[in-house]
């Protein structure tokens, strides 16, 4: 998936592929007169790339990474497979196509790759040896695999599987359709509590399930079994005869969202042995190299809405477990043992920026100076991989303000070199925002809020400018200084752009998070009001044309904003909760949001919910307010929009309702879906902009 729209001459092509820089589309709207630079525009959005999921060979030698383009006849992210030598050199496509190739693994003695891939039609498991370049599809799956994980002996391949169960259909009566005829079609029966879920649609009767497959090919075999759902990491032990999994094998797993258990299934005999079985999660776990010892996640549930997972090792039978990470007040992710067993990398978020750590068995915390990102393209949201090498060295997705993640190999020593350049085409001769940070003190209790600023390019602080707040969703979540197409574009059209992590943010440790348990969106407002001021201190902006934007926990708070002040001269509220009320009872996760986010059950608790509603407010809104949601949006129902919608327009309030096709929560699984949304929302903006002297 490597490359894009191609337009330019064979030399051109030659030239950008010599310093793996990919090729662009060159058209009169890419070039300008003396050469002047340009910013950022809609079309742009389909020539982005960025790295992801590196792997680095056992040998330390080479760095196999998912390569994501956008697609333009396709309108959607292609993945395809590029190497490169740890020094930089060798940049070159491994498996490359308008197919997608994904999910790389490297064998333990660093001979093959398996890989997943759709190149023959539906997705399966494939084999390459990296001597000869031959390739074995070693599937035959009638699903999408996942989780794929080599055995230690090099002899296994283990991967999860979704598996169909029988129809569970009531009626049995139906007759049968006369040839030729027309009808609705079959009806769907629904018995179950988790019945859909966004981005997948409607649930089909089924479980995922772990499989075996020999690494030459064959038939897989199921191990696990029973009405339980089984992916995520698998570990093998160092035996290759047991696979060491986390799930919730419970009858009532349904309404216990967070609750899992790690366990070990024989390959031998199919026996199942819960090896932990406290309350909350244990997840994610990972053999060290020697099998001896098992990491893991894992948190006491106190049914508050943002929990941090701590980082615990146990023995393998699952005795002695130890929390490493007791100190500290962060999120932990990505756990990865260090080749020599000795320790664990892992990353986690703080003040706006992904980090890594490495942790000993004595619970020694060593910093590393890397900040991972790249990975949105849309929003300035925390993300980033890594990979641990041999001797101390990593390599990571490092993105910045003005790039999406490229490449970087570290050794222990410090020193970096820059594996990619993905986007110095796209991007070099480009004007893009300059970004800078800004921290405001909280008008409630002094707290530092902190929040960054793009610059529209050719910025004058002599001139005043129109300015967006957009705000992060989640709430749960944190933005930071990384790349934002959304963001750049708005900067692009003179907008000066703010973004920031009110209370109830993560990356600031548990108790800043939780200021807003059962009370959201409440005093977050005023945080955001803070930031607002903060910036037209600056001596810049306009206060005229102040514009504010947000989706999802953003698109709450920017409903709940117009709901409490007319300073804004248009809005625009995407994908939001509007009512709690009717929200709790049609969103696709609602054993979660009624357990975590609600003191009780909407119907015990009616007037709480109303009054963080809002719609509770929608009487005092005079500001022009466009909303949008994805058609498919289970997560945030498009009936939560049309509330809004409805209710504006009983109050003569100018509004308009925009339907994203084909879209669920997320939005930007179709690139074109990304710039319909920031594209609408800056046509809104300019539409009430005034007393522009930009």
């Amino acid at each position: 998936m490597a490359t894009k729209l191609t337009l330019i001459t064979s030399l051109q092509a030659l030239a950008l592929a010599v310093m793996g820089l990919g090729t662009t589309q060159v058209t009169a709207e890419h070039l300008t007169a003396q050469g002047q630079a340009q910013t950022l525009d809609y079309q742009d959005i389909f020539e982005l790339e960025y790295a992801a999921s590196p792997r680095i060979s056992p040998d330390g030698q080479t760095v196999v990474y998912e390569r994501k383009s956008m697609d333009i006849m396709s309108d959607s992210t292609r993945t395809n497979l590029w190497q490169v030598d740890v020094n930089g050199n060798n940049h070159r496509p491994l498996l490359s196509g308008k197919e997608n190739y994904r999910m790389p693994r490297f064998s333990p003695d660093g001979k093959r790759l398996a890989y997943i891939s759709s190149v023959e039609g539906k997705s399966q498991l494939y084999v390459r040896w990296l001597d000869s370049g031959q390739t074995a599809r070693i599937t035959n799956l009638l699903q999408s695999p996942g989780d794929i994980s080599w055995s230690p002996d090099g002899k296994w391949l283990a991967f999860s599987m979704f598996k169909k169960g029988k129809s569970n259909s009531l009626f049995k009566d139906m007759p049968q359709k006369p040839k030729g005829a027309k009808w609705a079609g079959k009806a769907r029966y629904i018995d179950s509590t988790i019945y859909r879920n966004d981005g997948a649609g409607y649930a089909q009767t089924g479980f995922s399930q772990l499989y075996v497959v020999p690494a030459t090919g064959g038939t897989p075999r199921e191990v696990t079994g029973g009405n339980y759902h089984h992916s995520g990491n698998i570990s093998w032990s160092a035996d290759s005869g047991q696979l060491i999994f986390a799930a919730d094998r419970h009858a009532d797993w349904e309404y216990r969202p967070l609750e899992s258990d790690i366990y070990q299934v024989s390959l031998k005999d199919g026996s199942i042995k819960a090896l932990t079985s406290r309350p909350g999660p244990e997840t994610r776990p990972v053999i060290s190299p020697k099998g001896n010892k098992i990491a893991y996640l894992s948190f006491e549930d106190t049914k508050m809405s943002s929990q941090n997972l701590d980082l615990y090792v146990m023995d393998r039978d699952g005795s002695h477990a130890v929390n490493l990470t007791e100190t500290l007040d962060r999120n932990i992710e990505d756990l990865q043992w260090a080749p020599d067993g000795k320790g664990i990398y892992f990353s986690y978020d703080d003040h706006g920026q992904r980090r890594v750590s490495y942790v000993n068995m004595s619970g020694k915390r060593r910093e590393l100076d890397i900040k991972l990102g790249g990975l949105f393209l849309g929003r300035p949201y925390t993300s980033g991989n890594f990979r641990a090498g041999k001797n101390g060295s990593l390599v990571y997705t490092r993105g910045d303000t003005d790039r999406p993640s490229d490449l970087v190999f570290k050794k222990r020593q410090g020193h970096e070199t820059v594996l990619t350049r993905l986007n110095e085409d796209l991007l070099a001769h480009k004007s893009l925002a300059e970004v800078k940070a800004m921290t405001v003190k909280s008008s409630l209790d002094g707290r530092d809020i902190e929040a960054w600023i793009a610059l529209p390019p050719g910025f004058d602080s002599k001139k005043k400018y129109p300015l967006v707040l957009e705000i992060h969703g989640g709430p749960h979540a944190a933005y930071g200084p990384n790349f934002a197409a959304e963001l750049q574009l708005m900067a692009a059209k003179g907008y000066v752009v703010v973004w920031a992590n009110p209370r109830g943010s993560t990356s600031y440790g548990k108790d800043f998070a939780n200021l807003i348990h059962h009370d959201y969106p409440s005093k977050d407002y005023n945080d955001l009001m803070d930031v607002v001021d903060g910036v037209i201190n600056q001596g810049y902006i306009d206060e005229q044309a102040l514009f504010v934007t947000g989706g999802s926990g953003g698109g709450v708070l920017t409903s709940w904003i117009v709901g409490k002040t007319d300073r804004f001269r248009a809005a625009v509220v995407v994908k939001p909760v509007i009512n709690w009320l009717s929200f709790s009872l049609t969103a696709d996760s609602y054993p979660f949001f009624t357990q975590y986010w609600m003191p009780g059950k909407p119907w015990e608790q009616v007037e709480h919910l109303w009054n963080h509603s809002p719609l509770s407010l929608v009487g005092n809104v005079k500001t022009p307010t466009l909303l949008m949601t994805g058609e498919q949006d289970y997560r945030t129902p498009m009936s939560e929009t049309e509330q809004y919608y409805q209710a504006l327009k009983l109050q003569k309030v100018d509004t308009a309702m925009v339907r994203i096709p084909k879209a669920s929560h997320g939005i930007y699984a179709r690139p074109s879906n990304l710039i319909q949304k920031v594209g609408h929302i800056i046509a809104w903006f300019d539409k009430y902009r005034l007393n522009d002297n930009s």
